[in-house]
């Protein structure tokens, strides 16, 4: 799972992670945010399984990559084993530019790019989604609903995880945004 920080990538890991114990599998999460609270690259690796030995995965292993925009799903997509699944929201988070540095293009194919790598790739208007429930910071459970329909987990398991790691009083309003990530997750987009 990869984003920019303040994307609410590590609180949807937890979820993950929570989702699976929900359902009686062993879970292990670890965490990379070093630079996040600057808008830099934030990635968590979750593994659940009957017996879980480390919660690293393995470049070439992850069934699933979920990615909280482009270049995020760029940058961690050599973790994917082929024919792997990418969940992503399609908005660009273009980085912030160090003054006096020559700025890099943003790539505006990244879809297409994992497609061509043979990638089931799904592309989630997760944070216009979010903004249409009235509050933009669920686009990450939007994302991570879209991201279920592609696990092993029952609903159930989710909407516990969602409850044990969210405040009550945003609860509802979660549980809406996961239904709707739900929805947009049913066909690859083209």
């Amino acid at each position: 799972m990869a984003g920019v920080g303040g994307q609410g990538v590590l609180i949807a890991s937890e979820c993950l992670a929570l989702a699976a114990l929900a359902e009686g599998f062993e879970a292990k999460q670890s965490e990379v945010h070093g630079v996040a609270q600057r808008g830099g690259s934030v990635v968590s690796h979750v593994r659940f399984g009957p017996k879980v030995f480390s919660p690293l995965i393995p470049c070439g292993e992850a069934d699933l990559l979920y990615a909280g925009e482009a270049l995020e799903a760029l940058r961690y997509a050599h973790y994917l084993k082929p024919g792997g699944v990418v969940v992503m929201d399609e908005r660009a988070i273009k980085p912030i530019q160090m003054p006096g540095t020559a700025a890099q293009p943003y790539p505006d194919n990244a879809s297409e790019f994992l497609r061509e790598k043979g990638y089931s790739v799904f592309c989630i208007p997760a944070l216009d989604k979010a903004i249409g429930l009235g509050e933009k910071r669920c686009a990450n459970v939007v994302l991570l609903g879209a991201m279920s329909k592609h696990m092993p987990l029952r609903p159930e398991s989710w909407k516990i995880a969602l409850g044990k790691r969210l405040p009550s009083r945003i609860l509802a309003l979660n549980l809406c945004a996961f239904e709707e990530g739900l929805e947009l997750s049913r066909v690859p987009t083209v």
